[in-house]
């Protein structure tokens, strides 16, 4: 009889979902003490509960995630796009993209795309 061979993964960061769990409170509290220093250096025509109504947003469209793992890749994400704004490596149009409005899905049938307009 054959046996599989199960592979344990490691964990990147978290050994547990409270760990990760902290770990993305504190990335959280960074951004949001960053936020007025962000909007302050950058120039930004947003004002600070703008830019934190945007973080929470972010924050919470991910809220639904269970897996240790991919919660430790957006801590890890999290602090690298932190890290690149408070060194100024990212440009204002960088920065902006994130407050640009959600656009609507392309459609993807032919007749609906022809209706619309968007002929590629």
């Amino acid at each position: 009889m054959a046996t599989r061979a199960v592979a344990e993964l490691k964990p990147l960061l978290s050994a547990s979902s409270i760990e990760a769990r902290r770990r993305v409170f504190r990335l959280y509290r960074e951004w949001y003490r960053e936020i007025p220093s962000m909007i302050q250096t950058y120039k930004l025509d947003i004002s600070v509960d703008e830019g934190r109504n945007k973080a929470r947003e972010l924050f919470t469209r991910n809220a639904s995630i269970q897996d240790v793992r991919k919660i430790d890749m957006l801590v890890i994400k999290g602090h690298m796009e932190l890290q690149e704004i408070q060194n100024i490596w990212k440009a204002k149009t960088h920065i902006m993209r994130y407050f640009e409005e959600t656009k609507p899905e392309r459609p993807k049938e032919f007749l609906s795309k022809f209706l619309d307009g968007h002929h590629n």
